[in-house]
C-alpha cells in the first residue's frame, strides 16, 4: 500500500502541471446523493452513540463514562467530516430541501470538534467527565455544620449523610433556616470549581470546530440555527426580553418585600437583588417553593395542591406518566409505544447513582422513545412529566421525515410543547381527571397565577442569562479569571439575585448547573417559555374557548390536536416562522399572549408594590 501511495505521488509530480485537469465542479446530483450517504451515517452513528450515552447516564462508572465519550466522538466528528465536506455544494443552485439539509448538517453540533483527531478526542473526553462530574457531584456536611446537625446519618460510620442534588434541592424548597440554606447552597456549588480549567479548554476546542465551519466562535454557530442572521437573532431576544422585563420586576419587587417580612431587612435590603438562596431553587431559576411564604395570609388561595391530591389519590409515579400520556392521546395522538414503558427509568434506582435530571429520549430508532427521570410524587414533577411527554410526542410527530428534518423547529419550540400542555393543568383539568372534587371559584385566580409566575415568569432572566454567559466565553469577551465575576454580574444585571456567599475567580458557580457542563444551549428555555403561551392561546382559539386565558384547558379538544400535531410533523424541514404560522397564524415570536395571561397578576403586583422600590 505504501509503494503503491509513492510511485502515485512520483507520477503525479513527473506529469507537467499544463496536462493536469482541473478538479471537475460539483453538481446537484452529487449534492443529493451525498446527503443521502450521510444521513445514513449519522443515523447509524447516533444509535450507537445514543445507547451509550443511555447506559452512562444510567450506570455512572468509569467505563460507561469512556464509552459514551468514544461515541460521542465518533459521531461529532462524523458530523465535523461531513459538514466540511459538505461546504463545496453551498455555492450550487440547489433546491430548497438540499440547501436545507446542507445548512442543518452544518449547525448539527453544539460543539464541533475540530478536524485534528486528537484534539477531536480530547474534546469528547472533556465533555464526557464534566457530565460525569456534575451527575456524581456529592456533599458531605459536616457533623457540627447545620445541615450534618439536622440530617439523615450513615448506618455504618454514623457521619451525616452525604447529599446529592436532589436531596440538596430538597433543602432549598423545604427549609426556612437560613443557615441550612446557605449551607446547602454552597455545598453543591462546590462541585463546580473543579470543572473551571477543563471547561475552559472545553471552549476553547469547540471554537477552533466552529471556525473550521466558517463561524468566528462556538456561540455565533448557535445563534445561527433560528434561521436569521445572529446578530439578528440576539436583538430579537432582547426585543422578547424588553416586553416581558416590567411583568418580572414587578414580581421581583413584590417578592423581595415578602422576603424582607420573613428573613429581616438586613439580609433581605430593599432596593438591592435577592439573596439567591432564599428563592427556594439552587438556582433560583424558579421561585415557586416558596409560594406559601409570599402569599399574603388574607388572600383567597387556590384551595388545594397537586401534591397532596397527587397523594390522596395514591398516584404512583408511573401512574403520573400515565396521566401525562393521557393528555396527549386525548387530543388524537397515539399512545406511546410499548417499548418506553419497558425501558424508561421513572424512579430512582435503590442499588446505583444516576443523572437525575429529567430528560427525553430517542434512542435506538425514531419508535424508541423514553423517560430518564427520578419522578418524585409532586405537583412539580407532574409539570415535568407532561414537558418531557412533549419532547417525546414531537418526536414521534416527525418520525416519518427525512433523518436531518427530524428535529424542532427550533430548540425553543422543543422545550415549549410540553409547557403548553402544561399550562392545561387548570382546576377544570384536575377534575376532570378525578385529582380535584370542585373547580374553585375565580376569585382564586390571582393566588394561582402567583403561584405560576413565580416558576414561568421568575424564570425569564435565567433563561436569557445562562448563554449570554456562554457566548461572552466563546468570544473571548471572558477569559477564564473573569469567568464567576461575570456570571455574578449577569445574574444581577438580568435577575436581580445575588450569592448568599462571596465568591472568587477560584469558584465556577456556572458548573453547578446541568447545562453548562452538558453543554447543552439554554436560550431555547427563555424561548419556551414565551412561545408556550403562544401555542397555547393557539391551541384555546383551535378548541373555541373563550374565557379568560388562564381558564382553559384543551384536554379532549381534537380540534386543537389537530392544529397541534400539523405542526410538529413538519419537524424542521421548513424555517421555524412557517412551523410558527402553521399552529398561530403569525410568523413572529410575541410574549402578547403571556402578558394577557398574567394581566390580572400584574395589576394586583403593582398595587401591592405602591411605595415599594422597584428593580435594583
Amino acid at each position: 500500500m505504501r509503494r503503491l501511495l509513492l510511485t502515485t505521488i512520483l507520477l503525479a509530480a513527473a506529469t507537467p502541471l499544463a496536462a493536469q485537469k482541473p478538479a471537475p465542479k460539483p453538481t446537484v446530483a452529487q449534492a443529493r446523493t451525498f446527503i443521502q450517504a450521510a444521513e445514513k451515517e449519522l443515523r447509524d452513528l447516533g444509535i450507537k452513540a445514543n445507547q451509550a450515552d443511555w447506559v452512562a447516564n444510567n450506570f455512572i462508572t468509569d467505563d460507561t463514562e469512556a464509552l459514551t465519550a468514544e461515541a460521542s466522538k465518533n459521531y461529532a466528528v462524523a458530523v465535523q467530516r461531513l459538514a466540511l465536506a459538505a461546504r463545496k455544494y453551498e455555492s450550487l443552485p440547489l433546491p430548497a430541501e438540499l440547501k436545507r439539509k446542507l445548512l442543518l448538517l452544518k449547525l448539527g453540533l453544539s460543539a464541533p470538534p475540530p478536524g485534528n483527531p486528537a484534539e477531536a478526542e480530547e474534546l469528547s473526553k472533556i465533555s464526557a467527565s464534566l457530565n460525569g462530574d456534575y451527575g456524581k457531584g456529592t456533599y458531605c456536611p459536616p457533623a457540627d455544620s447545620p445541615l450534618g446537625r439536622a440530617g439523615a446519618k450513615d448506618s455504618t460510620t454514623g457521619k451525616p449523610s452525604c447529599l446529592q442534588i436532589n436531596e440538596l434541592s430538597k433543602v432549598l424548597a423545604t427549609s426556612t433556616d437560613t443557615a441550612q440554606l446557605r449551607e446547602a447552597w454552597e455545598g453543591w456549588h462546590r462541585i463546580g470549581a473543579p470543572m473551571k480549567d477543563r471547561y475552559a479548554r472545553f471552549a476553547e476546542l469547540s471554537n477552533k470546530g466552529a471556525r473550521e465551519l466558517g463561524y468566528r466562535d462556538a456561540g455565533q454557530l448557535w445563534r445561527a440555527k433560528y434561521d436569521m442572521a445572529p446578530d439578528a437573532f440576539s436583538a430579537d431576544l432582547e426585543r422578547l426580553w424588553t416586553q416581558v422585563r416590567p411583568l418580572y420586576l414587578s414580581l421581583h419587587a413584590y417578592v423581595r418585600t415578602q422576603l424582607a417580612k420573613k428573613y429581616g431587612a438586613e439580609l433581605v435590603k430593599p432596593g438591592e437583588p435577592i439573596p439567591a438562596h432564599l428563592l427556594g431553587n439552587m438556582w433560583a431559576q424558579e421561585w415557586g417553593n416558596i409560594y406559601p411564604l409570599v402569599a399574603p395570609a388574607t388572600a383567597t388561595g387556590p384551595g388545594f395542591d397537586v401534591t397532596e391530591l397527587i397523594a390522596k389519590k395514591g398516584m404512583t409515579q408511573r401512574d403520573m406518566v400515565k396521566t401525562g400520556e393521557n393528555f396527549f392521546t386525548s387530543l388524537g395522538m397515539q399512545p406511546l409505544p410499548a417499548s418506553f414503558w419497558e425501558r424508561s427509568l421513572i424512579t430512582k434506582p435503590r442499588d446505583r447513582e444516576v443523572v437525575c435530571h429529567a430528560s427525553a429520549w430517542t434512542v435506538e430508532d425514531e419508535r424508541d422513545v423514553r423517560l430518564k427521570m427520578c419522578t418524585e410524587r409532586t405537583g412539580e414533577d407532574l409539570v415535568t412529566v407532561h414537558h418531557e411527554l412533549g419532547h417525546l410526542f414531537y418526536d414521534l410527530a416527525y418520525a416519518d421525515q427525512p433523518y436531518l428534518f427530524q428535529g424542532g423547529a427550533n430548540d425553543g419550540f422543543h422545550e415549549a410543547i410540553g409547557d403548553a400542555i402544561a399550562l392545561s393543568i387548570t382546576p377544570d383539568y384536575l377534575k376532570a381527571i378525578g385529582l380535584l372534587e370542585q373547580t374553585p371559584s375565580a376569585a382564586a385566580d390571582t393566588m394561582l397565577l402567583l403561584r405560576q409566575a413565580l416558576d414561568k415568569v421568575a424564570f425569564l432572566p435565567f433563561g436569557l442569562l445562562i448563554d449570554q454567559w456562554r457566548w461572552q466565553v466563546f468570544s473571548g469577551a471572558v477569559k477564564p479569571a473573569q469567568y464567576e465575576q461575570a456570571w455574578l454580574d449577569l445574574r444581577e444585571r438580568y435577575q436581580g439575585v445575588k450569592a448568599p456567599v462571596a465568591r472568587t475567580a477560584a469558584d465556577f458557580d456556572p458548573g453547578a448547573k446541568y447545562h453548562v457542563p452538558g453543554n447543552t444551549p439554554y436560550t431555547r428555555y427563555f424561548l419556551a417559555r414565551v412561545l408556550q403561551f403562544q401555542f397555547y392561546k393557539a391551541m384555546c382559539d383551535a378548541a373555541g374557548y373563550t374565557g379568560p386565558l388562564n381558564r382553559c384547558t384543551f384536554f379532549g379538544n381534537k380540534a386543537a390536536g389537530a392544529k397541534l400535531a400539523q405542526m410538529l410533523a413538519m419537524g424542521q424541514s421548513k424555517p421555524w416562522p412557517d412551523a410558527l404560522q402553521a399552529l398561530t397564524g403569525t410568523r413572529q415570536v410575541d410574549a402578547g399572549p403571556m402578558l394577557e395571561y398574567f394581566a390580572p397578576l400584574k395589576a394586583w403586583l403593582d398595587q401591592q408594590n405602591r411605595g415599594v422600590q422597584v428593580g435594583w
